[in-house]
């Protein structure tokens, strides 16, 4: 069926027409952008509307102080094509997509910012990659419209990074003008900042990652609330998505591999240090050999401790969840002869 919103003559009032199973759910988190809500919603209703896609929008407001949450609360009670999510105190983004991502019904997902910087007239073209096989198509805002000190350069410093641990070849992991199947956020866990880590995440549970150029534009209203100092916080998040990468189903492998190298070492340099004393009878108790044999003994078995503990965390992740440590993409079986 045809969705779109329909106005009954009366201004403000809509009537959203839609399936049952939205064809796509639009995630929008939402802080300080009373300016800008109600021109995005209008758009993103325009452009869907065009598309003959039965949709919703769900707006999740992270704890917002002007005046956003009640707009989306008298908007939500005259537009059945809009879900108003209200947290209860400024989370971050990356929970407030979690919550999106949570309240959304659509069989795919798309995500963007609410300060009209994404522009909503690329979610089709987004939607239609994602068509042709792919789990998750990425953003890429070729012609940014941001400061280029305080924005652009530490952009592309932290994308080229990101792209050289995670191994995944997207050049602007900040963009959240993003489109995924379904069942692949239903997959995704996400905490800390990790929202701009999510084609990293996807790719850790298998996920076919393409990215497209869309359409950037300056600030309308209001002020970014992006700045350098998230930089400690992304270095952080960083390494977690390194470490879940390579060894979040097998965690003895990085601690037991250096707590046994540690424990080699130790022990060689206490061999060493006891043929010193027993055959040539020299004083090794004032030796920085000797502290550095101890420390590198304590610490292997340490390391091994933590490896120990990292793999029952892990299993008690896995199967107190239920959650398999395989994804499968499809299964092919021989039709039934009758």
């Amino acid at each position: 069926m045809r969705s779109g919103l329909v106005s009954n003559g009366m201004a403000g009032q809509y009537e959203a027409i839609s399936s049952s199973v939205p064809s796509v759910s639009v995630v929008v988190p939402v802080r300080d952008e009373v300016e800008s809500l109600p021109h995005l919603l209008e758009a993103i209703a325009s452009t869907l509307n065009v598309s003959h896609l039965s949709y919703e929008i769900i707006c999740v407001d992270d704890g917002s102080t002007d005046g956003s949450a009640q707009l989306l609360k008298e908007q939500a009670q005259i537009r059945n094509d809009l879900k108003a999510v209200i947290l209860r105190r400024n989370y971050g983004q990356t929970a407030a997509m979690a919550a999106g991502f949570y309240y959304a019904r659509g069989k795919a997902v798309v995500t963007l910012d609410a300060d009209l910087q994404n522009d909503p007239a690329d979610i089709p073209m987004l939607l239609a990659k994602l068509e042709e096989g792919y789990d998750l198509v990425s953003g890429w805002r070729l012609n940014r419209q941001d400061a280029a000190l305080t924005r652009l350069l530490p952009s592309k410093i932290a994308n080229w990074l990101i792209r050289r641990i995670t191994s995944v070849d997207i050049h602007d992991y900040g963009c959240s003008l993003k489109a995924y199947r379904a069942e692949l956020v239903a997959d995704m866990n996400l905490y800390g900042e990790l929202h701009r880590f999510l084609p990293a995440l996807a790719y850790i549970e298998g996920a076919r990652i393409t990215e497209m150029p869309v359409r950037h534009h300056a600030r309308r209203f209001g002020r970014s609330k992006y700045g350098l100092s998230r930089t400690f916080r992304v270095v952080m998040d960083l390494l977690t998505i390194a470490f879940m990468k390579k060894f979040l189903t097998r965690p003895m492998h990085v601690f037991g591999l250096w707590g046994l190298i540690s424990i080699l070492s130790g022990g060689a340099i206490g061999i060493y240090l006891t043929w010193v004393k027993l055959a040539l009878g020299q004083d090794i108790g004032d030796r920085p050999l000797l502290i550095l044999a101890v420390l590198l003994l304590v610490t292997g078995v340490q390391l091994f401790c933590f490896g120990l503990l990292a793999e029952l965390l892990m299993r008690t992740y896995h199967e107190s969840q239920g959650r398999p440590i395989y994804r499968v993409r499809e299964v092919v079986t021989a039709k039934e002869v009758e």
